[in-house]
Formats: structure tokens, C-alpha cells, sequence
């Protein structure tokens, strides 16, 4: 349950800001022709927070869940995990945004794609150090 937690704390939080930053990026807004105002930029996060968690849930636990099952296969690290569970979430949010105005260019899909795999592997990373027992440590939490 730790698990579906984290990814549902740091996901849509995340991953909305790093696309909401995407989307300036595509859209001009960093140029050196518009003022740069970051205040604009961190009220608009604010305002889209609620539809961040709103839209994110479902991919974030679907994301939770992918990371769930891939723990438990004998043989697959947390770095493999996190590889894996990074390059699903890339492509996914690359596809979802960067498809919505068009083709992307080769900058955009690389930038929207990040919005997925930077919440996700960190997401993987902080469940696996919650929930992942760690060497040297004895089943009750105490060194042996």
C-alpha cells in the first residue's frame, strides 16, 4: 500500500509540473521575447493541481501497479525495475502529449517524455527504499 502511496503523492505533483514546464518550453514562453515571470508560471501549476491529481490517478496506479509486479519477479533489481518502469512511463507520456497538437518534433516528444520517466523513477526509486528490505538488515528492522 506504501507503495501506490508514494507514486500517488509525488506522481501527479511531479509529472504535472514537469509537463506544465514542457509546455511553456514548446510554447515559447522561455524565448528571450517574452519577460520571463515564474511567478505566472508556479500560479498556473497551482491552479492545475487539482486536475493533475484528477487525470493523474489512474496512470499513476497503473504505473504502482507495474512497479508492484516487477518487484516481485526473482531476479529483477530495483534498478531494473526503475529502468523499466522509467522507459513505460517516457513513452506513455510522450504519446499522450506530444500526439495531442500533431506530429511533435524530436524535442518535444523528449520533453514530454520526461514528464512521465522523472515521477516515475523517482517514485520507483523512494517506494523501493520504503518497502524493499535492505542488506544486511534482519526481518524485524534491527542488525543482526
Amino acid at each position: 500500500m506504501k507503495r501506490y502511496l508514494v507514486f500517488l503523492a509525488i506522481g501527479p505533483f511531479l509529472g504535472g509540473f514537469l509537463i506544465l514546464l514542457a509546455s511553456t518550453v514548446d510554447a515559447g514562453y522561455w524565448s528571450s521575447t517574452h519577460p520571463h515571470d515564474v511567478t505566472k508560471l508556479l500560479v498556473l501549476f497551482v491552479k492545475s493541481l487539482p486536475y493533475n491529481y484528477l487525470f493523474g490517478f489512474l496512470p499513476v496506479m497503473a504505473f504502482a501497479a507495474i512497479d508492484d509486479i516487477i518487484s516481485h519477479i526473482h531476479g529483477v533489481g530495483p534498478s531494473i525495475r526503475m529502468v523499466v518502469i522509467g522507459v513505460i512511463a517516457f513513452f506513455a507520456s510522450a504519446w499522450l502529449y506530444g500526439y495531442q497538437a500533431g506530429d511533435p518534433t524530436t524535442s518535444e516528444f523528449i520533453l514530454y517524455g520526461f514528464g512521465g520517466l522523472i515521477p516515475a523513477v523517482l517514485s520507483s526509486w523512494i517506494a523501493h527504499r520504503l518497502m524493499d528490505p535492505q542488506p544486511g538488515a534482519s526481518p524485524q528492522g534491527r542488525a543482526a
